[in-house]
C-alpha cells in the first residue's frame, strides 16, 4: 500500500468535515436576504451626502447625465468596503436573535451542537467577505478613487456655461450680447430672448420665444438652442433681411481648455497592494515610505478583522429568557465604529508621525480577542473550563 493511498481516508475525513451540512445551508439561506437588504440600506445611507454634491455639480455645470453616472460608479467600491462589515453584523445579529427567541438555539444545543459550531457557517461567510474586502481595498478601490478624482476634475473644469439673470444683459464674447425676460433652471432655460450679434462683419438682431444653454456634445463650445424666433440681418451694403425660424443654434463661446489630469499614483491610496509592496522594496516613487507602510498595514488589518464580526454579532444577539429588549445591536455598532476610528487614527499616526505599525495592529488584535472572548463567554466555554479545572483539583491526591 503506497503512502498516497494511506492519505486518502484522511483527506476524505477533512473534506467531509468542511462540507456544508443541512444546518449550515439553513443558516446561510437565512442570512442572505437580511444581508442584501442591510447592504442596500447602508450603501444608500452612505451615498446620500455624496449624491447631493454630485447633483449640485451636475446642475451647476450643465454636465450630462453620463458624467453623474460615471462619478457614482467610481464611488461604489469605496462605500461598499464600508458597508460590508456593517451589513454582515446586522444580518447575523438579526438571524441569531430570532433563533434565540424561537428557542432554535436551545434545540441545537440539546442535540450536542455548541454555539461556536452554530456560528461556523457565518465565520466562513466572514472569511469569504474578508477576501472580497481585501480585493476591494487592495485592487479595486485604488483605481476607483483615481477614476473618481479624474472624472470630478473634468466635470468641474469642462462643464462651464454662462449664468444668466432675468432682464440683465450678458456678454459671453466681445461681439455677442444677450438678454432674456425670464430665466429658470439655474440660468440655462430662457424665455423671450433677445440677442445682438456683430460677428462676421454684419449685425444680427435675434428674438426667440425660448432658449436653452448647454454644452455642445463634443465639449468644445457652449451653445444656445433657440425656438420660434425671428432674425434681422444687416451687412451694411445690402438691404436688411428678415428670417423666421423654428429652431436655431448659436455658439456663445468656446469652453475652457482643460489640462490633462495627472497620472495615477501621486497618493498612496491610489496604489494597489502589489504596487505598494514593489515601491517599498525598491524604495521608488514620490510617496514617503511611512505613508505606504501605513496604508498597506491598514488594508490588511481591516480585512483580517471581518471574519470575527459574526462572533461579535452572535454573542451580543444571545438574550436571556423572556427578555424582549436587547441593546446588543447598538453595542455592536458602537464597538465597530470605535474600532474603525481608532484604526484610522493609528493609520494617520503611522503615516505622519512615523510610529510603529503596532498602533494599527494592537487595536485589531484587541478587537479580535474581544469578539472571541464574548462568544466563548456566551457559549459557556469559560464555565466548562472552570468546572474542569475545579474537578481536576478536587481529584488530585493530597
Amino acid at each position: 500500500m503506497t503512502p498516497s493511498m494511506l492519505n486518502v481516508p484522511v483527506l476524505r475525513r477533512i473534506a467531509q468535515r468542511f462540507m456544508p451540512t443541512t444546518l449550515d445551508r439553513y443558516l446561510i439561506n437565512q442570512v442572505i436576504p437580511p444581508f442584501a437588504i442591510a447592504l442596500a440600506v447602508v450603501m444608500t445611507a452612505l451615498l446620500l451626502e455624496r449624491l447631493l454634491v454630485l447633483f449640485n455639480l451636475l446642475a451647476a455645470g450643465n454636465n450630462k447625465l453620463g458624467t453623474f453616472v460615471e462619478l457614482l460608479t467610481a464611488l461604489l467600491p469605496h462605500y461598499l468596503g464600508l458597508a460590508i462589515p456593517a451589513a454582515l453584523c446586522v444580518s447575523v445579529f438579526a438571524v441569531m436573535r430570532r433563533m434565540s427567541q424561537n428557542e432554535e438555539i436551545d434545540a441545537a444545543n440539546s442535540s450536542g451542537l455548541s454555539l461556536l459550531r452554530i456560528t461556523r457557517p457565518y465565520i466562513q461567510l466572514g472569511v469569504v467577505l474578508g477576501v472580497v474586502s481585501f480585493l476591494l481595498y487592495g485592487f479595486i478601490q485604488p483605481h476607483a478613487r483615481y477614476d473618481f478624482r479624474a472624472a470630478f476634475y473634468f466635470a468641474s473644469h469642462t462643464g462651464w456655461a454662462p449664468r444668466l439673470q432675468p432682464r440683465m444683459f450678458a456678454r459671453p464674447s466681445s461681439d455677442l450680447t444677450l438678454v432674456a425676460e425670464d430665466v429658470t433652471q439655474s440660468g440655462s432655460e430662457l424665455k423671450n430672448v433677445f440677442i445682438h450679434d456683430t460677428s462676421e462683419h454684419q449685425e444680427r438682431n435675434i428674438t426667440a420665444h425660448t432658449g436653452h444653454i448647454r454644452l455642445a456634445p463634443d465639449g468644445s463650445t457652449v451653445q444656445l438652442d433657440l425656438e420660434d424666433g425671428i432674425m434681422v440681418s444687416d451687412s451694411g451694403d445690402k438691404a436688411p433681411t428678415l428670417t423666421t425660424f423654428q429652431h436655431s443654434t448659436r455658439y456663445l463661446t468656446h469652453a475652457a481648455q482643460t489640462a490633462p489630469f495627472r497620472e495615477r499614483g501621486e497618493d498612496e491610496r491610489e496604489l494597489t497592494s502589489p504596487e505598494l509592496i514593489r515601491n517599498l522594496i525598491h524604495r521608488s516613487g514620490n510617496i514617503a515610505q511611512p505613508h505606504m507602510w501605513s496604508e498597506l498595514h491598514f488594508r490588511l488589518a481591516r480585512s483580517l478583522t471581518i471574519p470575527f464580526i459574526p462572533l461579535l454579532a452572535t454573542a451580543l444577539a444571545m438574550a436571556r429568557k423572556r427578555q424582549r429588549n436587547n441593546a446588543g445591536l447598538p453595542i455592536a455598532f458602537i464597538l465597530m465604529v470605535s474600532f474603525d476610528h481608532i484604526l484610522q487614527f493609528g493609520h494617520s499616526m503611522v503615516a505622519t508621525k512615523k510610529l510603529s505599525v503596532l498602533i494599527i495592529w494592537l487595536p485589531a488584535l484587541v478587537f479580535i480577542a474581544l469578539c472571541v472572548a464574548l462568544l466563548l463567554y456566551r457559549s459557556g466555554t469559560f464555565d466548562l473550563w472552570r468546572a474542569r479545572g475545579t474537578k481536576s483539583t478536587a481529584t488530585r491526591p493530597a
